[in-house]
Parts: structure tokens; C-alpha cells; sequence
């Protein structure tokens, strides 16, 4: 665990916000070209993925705002 704040969680969480805002744009402007047509529930699950989907990188990325590497550190027994 740091003891000392560092500049990477402010600068994590304006990167984190701002690739949010791009991938939510993405999706509204590309998606409904591809899947405007399709039943409402299959277009439903569609959103439902792509709404989730963001979060896959999420653990390693708060993993380098609190510790500065990308991979879990390795716990002391």
C-alpha cells in the first residue's frame, strides 16, 4: 500500500471518465446503424453486453492508480 498520494489516481480518474465518454459516443453513433433493424430484445442484449463490456480492463487499470504496475503485486504471507 503507498503512503504518499500520488498524481496517477486524479490523472487515472480523469483517463478513466474520459475514455468512458469516447466509448459511450462510439457506441451510440456506430451501434444503431448495425442493429436499428433487429427485435428490440436481441437489441436490448447487444447494449447489455456493450454496457458491461467496458468493464474488462477496469481491475488492472485500478490496480495501476493505486500501485503503478499493471499486474496485482504479490501478497506477502
Amino acid at each position: 500500500m503507498r503512503e504518499e498520494p500520488t498524481i496517477r489516481i486524479p490523472l487515472g480518474i480523469l483517463g478513466l471518465l474520459f475514455a468512458l465518454m469516447m466509448y459511450g459516443i462510439a457506441v451510440a453513433m456506430i451501434v444503431p446503424d448495425y442493429i436499428g433493424h433487429w427485435h428490440t430484445l436481441v437489441q436490448t442484449l447487444i447494449y447489455l453486453i456493450l454496457g458491461l463490456i467496458w468493464l474488462l480492463p477496469l481491475r488492472r487499470f485500478l490496480i495501476w492508480m493505486e500501485t503503478g504496475s499493471w499486474s496485482a503485486p504479490e501478497e506477502d504471507e
